[in-house]
């Protein structure tokens, strides 16, 4: 429980305890050496060659952790991936950013990391679908398509030689994200995975799990391509006043948007992984007990899901003895 800001009663303090002491277990029980603190030893087989990686050291004839952190393995490398770092990127990551400069040609990105991440004007698609040129008039209509403070979904391209990371939007999933709300996590609790876009349909909710740590809560918009946007542009032009007044979001859809971006608040202030179906999961939870949206930030809401997330890692342990 150390560093969990809640105002916990001392009957909620004893469950909270108990639940994360068992998680804890069944953690120790699945991987001995999934996390380390300094100073650790890093059991490793001596006969195969390893390569000793980031927060390892050789200490007596043993590896040793010199970060807290948990440890991974990639082939033949080991190294110890610290917790509550900045984010690290890597080519491929999916990353959510906030517009912070719009300069010549490019567009900068605050997205957790040390440098501000760089998202030039041909590495995106134009509003217009074609592919062609960049121009002086697409220069000029830059704040057009992105301005300061807007949030943006973009893949992680390339490093540049200053260290700082050059993003691509060449697709419709990527662009600006409108509706919603902008979350912000440690970077380590949203885990690499196939599929980082969740269209929640129950809900009428899109999901975008970054890489970075900034997750997007927002109503689901379907990708279009360029014909249909042309369509809809010319269809919105003829548009009287009263209709285009009508794009509001629904008061249904804005609670669902504050429920979820709740679940991901909790699971972040209790430290577990971040995914779409343990989100889910903490949403129902919400649902089934009849807890108002306000009071998911309570202590007794976050007891609640740390004893049902003890509760299904240990049937989810049984199933596989």
């Amino acid at each position: 429980m150390i560093g969990l800001q809640l105002p916990l009663s001392q009957t909620q303090r004893i469950r909270l305890q108990r639940a994360l002491e068992k998680l804890q277990s069944l953690s120790c029980k699945a991987n001995s050496d999934a996390s380390v603190t300094v100073a650790d030893t890093i059991p490793v087989n001596y006969e195969d060659a390893f390569l000793k990686g980031h927060g390892t050291t050789d200490l007596n004839g043993d590896l040793v952790a010199t970060v807290c952190g948990v440890v991974e393995r990639i082939n033949k490398l080991v190294y110890v991936r610290a917790l509550r770092a900045r984010y690290k990127p890597e080519v491929g990551d999916i990353v959510v950013g906030r517009v912070v400069e719009v300069s010549q040609k490019r567009w900068r990105l605050e997205i957790n990391f040390s440098l501000d991440a760089i998202l030039m004007l041909s590495s995106m698609n134009m509003p217009d679908g074609i592919q062609r040129r960049r121009t002086a008039l697409d220069e000029l209509n830059m704040r057009g398509i992105f301005e300061e403070n807007d949030v943006v979904c973009a893949e992680v391209r390339n490093f540049q030689h200053d260290g700082s990371l050059q993003l691509q939007a060449r697709s419709q999933k990527y662009g600006k994200l409108e509706k919603g709300q902008l979350l912000i996590v440690d970077p380590y609790l949203v885990k690499k995975s196939k599929q980082h876009f969740h269209h929640l349909e129950q809900f009428g909710i899109d999901l975008v799990l970054g890489r970075n740590g900034f997750i997007w809560v927002g109503e689901h918009v379907e990708a279009r391509d360029s014909m249909v946007v042309d369509q809809a542009n010319s269809s919105e032009q003829s548009m009287v006043p009263e209709e285009k007044n009508k794009t509001h979001t629904p008061l249904e859809m804005r609670q669902n948007i504050c429920r979820i971006a709740n679940a991901v608040r909790v699971l972040s202030t209790l430290g577990f992984s971040i995914d779409a179906d343990l989100i889910l999961e903490t949403v129902e939870l919400s649902s089934t007990v009849k807890i108002d949206i306000h009071d998911m930030l309570g202590s007794e809401f976050h007891v609640l899901v740390a004893e049902r997330e003890a509760e299904r890692r240990s049937l989810v342990g049984k199933r596989k003895r």
